[in-house]
């Protein structure tokens, strides 16, 4: 068996990725931050619905119906469906999710209030309520979205004091602020702008289509190639804007995130077989075919998610999957030719693997077949992809090995919470973080006695990042804008007095600068602006003139400290490390899936299938944690360009396996009921290969993961280049064909392997940050 040494760059079956793929990670929320306001259509119209809301209500709860518990809940009720909480999608999405958080924030508030008893029952409440309330957030965007009002909901309660009594006057306070700030939200919001993740998926499969069509009709031009690679980093920077995944839990949504990490690797393909020459008219004329279908499927994916009413087929593709297997079994004579024909026939055969798959996300993701209709879809013209032990033959039990080997699963809330119930999770591990600091708050306050003891542990629950060196530099900013707030305050309460008049006057307008601020000015002014209205509320309720504003500075120093120990104290390396313990947890769990997929295409025993479920699981964990690093403020020490090329090899990893069991004909041919049946040796030797494939991922794991495990620094891959002469079927005369599925490992094992050095230098980058105090 001959071997190809890769030393520092990866060749490729067909090269590398297009040079011009460089997506542009989003930058910090901090960073390149202005101190002068940008406009906002979204942020005006919240500020407008809250300028409206907040001072009506507390004019109606205090004013009119005199129950300072009502006005005070109802106020910080609508401020935080108002302004701390959006959610998307349409009208009816955000009905039924500030239903969902109306009913949370009331079972907080409960909780909340009857917890709020001595300094250490209240702490004790504290840590499973905010942990779940935190944790919570893995269900979707907009429970994530929900989360900090739901808390807001249970800090004010249990940090206020008050008994049970309370809990009628305090529930009405929420449920005006709950029903009055929805119907705001109904009425004053912007036309939904569509779906951008949609919408950038539908522009990726639209690209990549046009180009696959071009280049097999041989009209290609780099132009083309360029058309599909900015559109992939749209999905990508799309997908990875927000702090948690852009999708729900509901099977529609599901459907879509397999959809994008589909199209993610199939854009990789088709990039990779035109190597730079966009010319594919020299394909044979089966394999055309195939990527001719692909092609219309995945234009019509593009359609079909642009709201079209195109019906993309996997029975037309799987057709010309078939006929295109039957040609690479024929495949004979000169070797260098065949092996060039046999190189189109892997890409034009992955491809269309890509696009059948894609296909079914797409129909699951437009809700135009339910996951029943689609799996009875799939298993009749995806053959082996829903191959069950009884569609396979009796005779080779060895056949069962990978019983559901491809399917990419969606994940339901049970799996996703097993997945993310990890120390190894950001989910898990921002929660913990979070529930301990603000336990640590709540007992500070109370044990200390301070006036508003709200105020210390709403200033936790403000600067706490998932960082230290991040919550440090929040910290500051948060000190800096109270002061700023408290002096701009207290020379307000000079100029226009302590009376009602005045102050009710200047209501409307510090809500009206308070609601704009977040997102539109720095996080500062946004404290400064936010302490202003405090001080002007505080002094309605209770007049005190400037000395309200004081009282905010010294309690929000306090929240400001606990937040800084316990950020220091817990994981205090923030979303990087978390990165690297998924992803090394990412790449053992896709090599063990490589290998069990290779050992069952090869008909070798797999003792314990099932590790592409946990290929899943880890690869889920490993996106919370990119997309955690991403919106982390503070500096990034690990360059996003690194950050997005080790998270690519996990998802290429992943699909590899996915792909290595999906040959037509494999679900006969893994019983080995085959005319020529595959050599021992070359059996043995494509095995080997496999497994020194996954181990040096494996290595990799080792390396970037928590110093003091198993690891050390790996060296170059040998990529497998069995030669082709050794995959032919040794029992025909003259001439021999090659056996397909040697042929199909060897190609998947190559164009694997020939990323896999790319990987070294960022792994190393990752492994010595790993191994630097946090403090540097």
């Amino acid at each position: 068996m001959t071997q190809q040494t890769v030393v520092t760059k990866p060749t490729g079956l067909r090269g590398l990725l297009h040079p011009a793929y460089r997506p542009a990670a989003p930058s910090g929320p901090e960073s390149g931050q202005s101190w002068k306001p940008r406009w906002s259509v979204p942020a005006a119209l919240r500020a407008v619905r809250a300028t409206v809301v907040v001072p009506g209500l507390f004019a109606v709860t205090f004013k009119g119906l005199h129950d300072p518990q009502m006005a005070t809940f109802a106020v910080f009720g609508a401020f935080g469906t108002l302004v701390l909480t959006t959610f998307g999608g349409s009208r009816w999405d955000k009905l039924i999710a500030h239903c969902g958080l109306a009913v949370a924030g009331s079972v907080a508030l409960i909780l909340g209030t009857v917890g709020s008893g001595s300094a250490w029952e209240a702490a004790l409440v504290t840590i499973p309520v905010t942990f779940a309330i935190y944790f919570a957030g893995v269900a979707g965007p907009n429970a994530a979205a929900g989360v900090t009002a739901t808390l807001l909901a249970f800090i004010l309660p249990i940090a206020s004091g008050g008994g049970a009594s309370e809990i009628p006057s305090r529930l009405a306070g929420w449920w005006l602020a709950s029903v009055l700030g929805t119907a705001a939200v109904l009425a004053l919001s912007p036309r939904p702008a569509g779906d951008r993740l949609r919408a950038a998926a539908a522009a990726l499969a639209g690209a990549l289509g046009t180009q696959l069509q071009v280049a097999v009709a041989g009209s290609a031009t780099a132009g083309d190639i360029d058309a599909t690679v900015v559109a992939k980093r749209n999905l990508l920077n799309v997908f990875d804007a927000t702090p948690y995944r852009p999708i729900g839990l509901a099977t529609a949504d599901q459907g879509l995130a397999s959809l994008v990490s589909l199209l993610e690797w199939c854009s990789s393909l088709a990039i990779d077989a035109m190597d730079g020459h966009p010319d594919l008219s020299h394909y044979a004329p089966e394999d055309k075919q195939l990527l001719a279908e692909s092609a219309t499927a995945l234009r019509s994916i593009g359609g079909l998610l642009a709201g079209g009413d195109e019906s993309p087929s996997m029975e037309r593709i799987w057709k010309a999957r078939q006929v295109s297997a039957a040609h690479l079994r024929t495949l004979a004579g000169d070797h260098a030719v065949t092996r060039a024909t046999a190189d189109n026939t892997f890409f034009a055969q992955t491809i269309g693997v890509c696009a059948s798959a894609a296909t079914a996300d797409a129909l699951i993701a437009t809700r135009r077949l339910g996951p029943d209709a689609v799996d009875a879809q799939r298993h009749r013209w995806l053959s082996v992809e829903l191959a069950r032990p009884e569609d396979l033959p009796a005779a080779e039990p060895n056949a069962v090995g990978i019983r559901r080997p491809l399917r990419i699963l969606p994940l339901g809330l049970g799996r996703t919470i097993a997945a993310n119930a990890s120390m190894r999770s950001v989910w898990f591990r921002n929660s913990a973080r979070g529930a301990a600091a603000l336990a640590v708050a709540v007992a500070v306050a109370k044990v200390t006695g301070v006036q508003h003891a709200f105020w210390v542990v709403l200033g936790t629950l403000s600067v706490l990042r998932t960082s230290a060196s991040a919550t440090g530099t929040t910290a500051m900013r948060a000190l800096t804008g109270t002061v700023l707030g408290f002096i701009v305050g207290a020379a307000l309460l000079v100029g226009i007095g302590t009376g009602p008049i005045a102050l009710w006057i200047a209501l409307p307008v510090a809500v009206l600068v308070a609601s704009y601020s977040p997102g539109t000015m720095p996080f500062t002014i946004g404290q400064a602006a936010f302490t202003i209205m405090v001080v002007v509320l505080f002094n309605i309720l209770a007049p005190a003139g400037w000395k309200v504003g004081l009282l905010r500075v010294e309690d929000v120093a306090l929240g400001v400290a606990v937040s800084v120990v316990v950020g220091a104290l817990f994981w205090p390396r923030g979303a990087a490390a978390v990165f690297a313990d998924n992803l090394a947890d990412a790449l053992r769990a896709g090599a063990a899936y490589l290998v069990e997929a290779t050992r069952w295409v090869l008909g070798l025993p797999v003792p314990d299938p099932g590790e592409g479920a946990q290929a899943i699981a880890t690869g889920i964990r490993l996106d919370d944690a990119v997309r955690g690093f991403l919106t982390e403020q503070g500096s990034k020490r690990l360059d996003k360009q690194d950050l997005r090329t080790l998270a690519m090899s996990t998802l290429r990893l992943r699909l590899t396996a996915h792909s290595v069991a999906s040959l037509p004909g494999l679900e006969a041919a893994s019983g080995h009921v085959t005319e020529y049946p595959m050599r021992a040796e070359v059996r043995d030797a494509l095995a080997s290969e496999a497994v020194t494939v996954a181990d040096f991922y494996i290595r990799i794991a080792g390396l970037v993961d928590k110093p003091g495990r198993a690891g050390g620094s790996p060296a170059p891959i040998e990529v497998p280049a069995v030669a082709y002469e050794r995959l032919a079927d040794p029992a025909t005369a003259g001439p021999a064909p090659f056996h397909p599925e040697a042929v199909w490992v060897r190609d998947h094992l190559i164009e694997l392997g020939s990323h896999s050095a790319a990987l070294l230098e960022p792994a190393l980058r990752l492994a010595a940050l790993r191994r630097t105090p946090w403090w540097r």
